[in-house]
């Protein structure tokens, strides 16, 4: 969980303070995470550990923290193979949210007036715009929170309070390797991007006041195609938004044929793998048309 704070006597939009809250890792990580920004760039950091699944733990460590003024909110797990695999998820990434705003919310809305408009930014996916095969519980908790950023802007926009959601395609992090093999195919469609590519992405489009900040160029079409009744503060992207929207369908409409049609592919080469020939299945992979044939063949005698 990644929470930013700006100093009062800020100088040339340079953050002066930095605040993470994270799940999971341990102190040890937090430690080394504090000690290798000291040596890069000086600036001294404060650390905070708190489960996002606990409100008290959160409201402890935001009250410890001080003022925000930029709340980052980054957590996120998306491996789900049982039921309460998937109930964590939800609990991380969905609800682990709702505590952190919950807890922050009411700090940031006082100190508007003396240090300038504060921002709230919610780091979703490319799956929370678009299902994607075998991140179901994943999708699910992330699309919550493209409603959950789009109501709360509504209630804060009055406060000078800005929302932005991020949408990062595949992220090259440890955890990224652990996803079904069918999953990398389908999300390698979206180049996938580091880390600090990724950050900067998300600094940039915070800055801007952006409510979407896509992150690449797939990211940006699929921004625009998947914009529906989001804010948009740009006149430039509504007006490209309008004209595009109907080229961006045909090409969504494009990209979920060829999507369907790469799932069923890798369903037959498993079917065929289990029950065919070693042989039999080879050929599949030259001629699949032939295949179908073959297949269907086998099954009539």
């Amino acid at each position: 969980m990644l929470v930013q704070l700006k100093a009062e006597s800020e100088v040339d939009e340079q953050w002066q303070y930095l605040r993470v809250l994270v799940e999971r890792e341990g102190r040890h990580k937090l430690e080394e995470a504090k000690n290798a920004i000291r040596l890069s760039n000086g600036i001294d950091v404060a650390i905070f550990a708190a489960d996002v699944r606990d409100f008290g733990a959160v409201q402890r460590a935001v009250d410890e923290a001080g003022p925000i003024d930029v709340l980052i909110v980054n957590q996120g797990v998306f491996v789900a193979r049982t039921e309460d695999e998937v109930r964590f998820i939800i609990d991380v990434n969905l609800m682990g949210s709702f505590n952190m705003i919950k807890a922050t919310l009411p700090g940031m809305k006082r100190s508007r007036r003396d240090r300038g408009p504060g921002s709230i930014s919610l780091m979703s996916s490319q799956a929370g715009q678009v299902g994607i095969y075998g991140y179901t519980a994943y999708s699910a908790s992330k699309f919550g929170l493209r409603g959950l950023a789009e109501a709360l802007q509504q209630e804060v926009i009055g406060d000078n309070i800005h929302v932005s959601l991020v949408f990062p395609p595949d992220t090259k992090t440890p955890e990224n390797k652990r996803k079904p093999q069918l999953t990398s195919i389908i999300a390698a469609s979206s180049s996938a991007m580091t880390a600090d590519e990724v950050a900067k992405k998300a600094l940039d489009g915070i800055k801007s006041g952006s409510f979407i900040i896509p992150c690449n160029s797939e990211g940006i079409l699929l921004s625009m195609a998947t914009a529906g009744l989001s804010p948009q503060r740009s006149y430039l992207m509504a007006f490209v938004e309008v004209v595009a929207a109907g080229i961006l369908r045909f090409a969504a409409l494009c990209f979920q044929w060829n999507l369907y049609r790469s799932i069923e592919k890798s369903r037959m080469q498993k079917n065929c793998k289990h029950q065919m020939p070693p042989n039999f299945c080879d050929l599949f992979y030259c001629n699949e048309e032939s295949i179908w044939v073959m297949v269907y063949a086998k099954q009539a005698v």
